[in-house]
């Protein structure tokens, strides 16, 4: 067995373990799966009325953010997890067992995707009885979810390299929340960018959760043209857009977390 296909095999385990540890909780997992059902309703009846999108209702806008943000905020149980797993002695004990040192952060993250595809199948489900519809072909919305998927694969490795500098519970949970706000919030998760103010856009527009929130949103077909056309350059072609800010932060990410991992072991 080669190294690769070791780590492959060796984090696919680790994937599972992680994942029989989340049904073992069902209050925690009911918490997690609710958690989205709530940001749609809030958003959708408290803040929808206030919202106008040229073309459109706001809630056909609203769940493209909203997905984006699920896959965000689903990337923190890669972090905390890790976190608890170093706590709790679990890493030594898989450094005793004959598994490749990647099969770690390889199931750690892969687990988490396996969470974030329910969690979006139960957005999905609620936003169809609150009226959201797909108006684009079958392929489209299947590439839709996948970009869904790739954007919370993407973060739970950003996260992971959080967790590791961190190393404590309480301080990941602080510095998560400090930096998944502002993501999703300067973004066109909620609004459109175009109506922020000109340094809040700039930001807004070159943001990779952006790029991925609008490729998704043009996927599902939740785009019309009395929309205001983007005049960035990541919101006229989202799709490559989003591809390369995965390229970019899985190139930064893997390595960095890698790294810090090793050192967290060998203390």
């Amino acid at each position: 067995m080669t190294a690769v296909t070791m780590a492959i095999t060796d984090g696919w385990t680790i994937a599972k373990r992680n994942t029989l540890k989340i049904r073992r909780a069902p209050d925690w997992l009911g918490f997690l799966l609710l958690s989205p059902i709530m940001f749609v309703l809030l958003f959708n009846y408290v803040f929808g009325s206030a919202i106008h999108i040229p073309g459109t209702s706001y809630r056909e806008f609203l769940l493209a953010g909203i997905f984006a943000q699920t896959a965000i905020f689903g990337a923190q149980l890669s972090g905390y997890g890790l976190i608890e797993d170093l706590q709790k002695g679990s890493i030594d004990r898989f450094r005793s067992l004959p598994m490749s040192p990647a099969a770690v952060l390889i199931g750690r993250t892969t687990s988490d995707m396996l969470m974030n595809a329910v969690s979006l199948a139960v957005m999905a489900v609620t936003g169809l009885v609150v009226g959201w519809r797909i108006h684009s072909s079958p392929a489209e919305a299947v590439l839709g979810f996948v970009m869904l998927l790739l954007l919370g694969y993407v973060f739970s490795w950003v996260v992971v390299m959080v967790g590791l500098a961190l190393r404590t519970p309480e301080a990941f949970n602080n510095a998560s929340m400090v930096l998944m706000f502002p993501l999703t919030f300067v973004a066109n998760t909620f609004v459109q960018s175009s109506g922020l103010p000109q340094p809040l856009r700039a930001i807004a527009e070159w943001s990779p959760v952006s790029a991925f929130t609008q490729a998704v949103r043009e996927l599902f077909g939740n785009t019309n043209a009395a929309m205001p056309e983007p005049t960035a350059w990541p919101l006229q072609h989202p799709v490559v857009a989003a591809l390369l800010w995965t390229v970019a932060l899985l190139a930064i990410s893997i390595p960095v977390a890698t790294w810090l991992y090793r050192t967290a072991v060998s203390r």
